[in-house]
């Protein structure tokens, strides 16, 4: 009976713990809370699903409960009830029901999924070979960290995706090791980032919703991919068309004349990453560098260090000594030597005032 009875407890345990951990989780990292076009049909598509469950759920609760109310056997009662076999009206009806639901369920999601696949505007083209009338960024996977090149602009930028609100912004997903998944929760469904092939998809940003997040979401990685998996993650920045062509503009002017360290630490820091560092970052936003690396042209306006630090002096020195305590299996570790102290705090000062448009990151 104790038994039992701590069991019973361990399974009303487990049940107040699920509860409380579905009310976890942000509007910048939730499914649930579409923040466009692309997000708000696959929402769609999930609450019907889960309406026609509950419904079939709750019709065979009641025939369940009606046939043991009025079927059960009566106390002195010994007799074999009618039997009932072959009955055509009850097979055509447990038969119908369930081709109905499939058709109803079947009709959205094959329209959403021709919708959603068509990318035929990346292949427009004006006589200059860009693509006319739609944002096109090439996205390159890496272990852990992600490239966003945007080819019409002739810039990379990596960790920090930047896009236009209220328009479709398209992707070229690729992978340059092992296979991941591109995954901006609060806009869209997942895609698989390949080593071979190109996959491609778009997503739209609502003005509306990015301006309830802060014009800030979260993407992550969404297929195991090694010990840091789960600290792939990258940053969607949102801004009006207006802002968007102002920010390539900025992104532009620095891939001309790259920022040119100001200080006397600054520039010491600048000589060391020269040294040190170079041969896997760029600075410029005009390339990606050796392409071993994230490109850090904007690295001081970005929202997080690694991808998921506090963007604070602080980390970066931390993650500058020792990346490999925080991203198990990174690439970057062992790559530019031992650093002292002074070293690391004068590279710290000079990336730090990378910027572009001058701005801060968000806290």
């Amino acid at each position: 009976m104790k038994t039992r009875l701590r069991k019973w407890r361990l399974i009303s345990l487990f049940a107040i713990m699920t509860l409380i951990l579905a009310g976890c989780g942000e509007a910048k990292l939730s499914a649930l809370k579409p923040a466009g076009e692309v997000a708000q049909k696959q929402f769609d598509l999930m609450v019907l699903s889960t309406l026609i469950m509950v419904v079939v759920i709750i019709v065979v609760v009641i025939l369940f409960v009606i046939a043991i109310v009025r079927f059960r056997r009566k106390d002195g009662d010994d007799s074999i009830p009618k039997q009932v076999e072959g009955s055509h009206k009850l097979e055509v009806i447990w038969t119908t029901i369930p081709i109905l639901l499939l058709i109803i369920m079947a009709i959205p999601v094959v329209t959403y999924t021709f919708e959603l696949a068509d990318t035929s505007a990346m292949e427009v083209k004006d006589k200059d070979g860009k693509t006319k009338d739609a944002v096109v960024i090439n996205v390159r996977a890496n272990l852990y960290w992600w490239e966003f090149e945007y080819p019409d602009y002739g810039i990379f930028t990596s960790q920090d995706l930047v896009v236009p609100t209220d328009e479709k912004v398209y992707f070229n997903l690729k992978a340059s090791d092992v296979k991941h998944s591109f995954w901006v929760p609060a806009a869209g469904g997942k895609m698989d980032t390949n080593v071979d092939g190109v996959n491609q998809m778009y997503l739209v940003f609502d003005s509306k919703k990015s301006n309830e997040a802060q014009n800030l979401f979260y993407g992550k990685c969404a297929e195991l991919c090694g010990p840091s998996h789960a600290l792939m993650d990258f940053k969607v920045v949102t801004k009006s068309k207006d802002d968007f062509n102002s920010w390539v503009t900025s992104m532009q002017t620095v891939a001309k004349e790259p920022k040119v360290a100001e200080g006397e630490l600054a520039k010491q820091g600048q000589e060391i990453f020269n040294k040190s560092c170079i041969g896997c970052h760029a600075v410029s936003t005009s390339g990606n560098g050796a392409g071993m690396g994230p490109n850090l042209s904007n690295f001081g306006e970005r929202e997080r260090i690694a991808g998921f630090l506090d963007h604070t002096e602080e980390n970066l020195k931390k993650w500058i000594k020792n990346p490999d305590d925080y991203k198990p299996g990174n690439t970057m570790a062992g790559k530019y030597g031992k650093l002292t102290d002074e070293q690391i705090d004068a590279l710290a000062e000079y990336l730090l005032n990378l910027k572009v448009e001058g701005s801060k990151h968000i806290d």
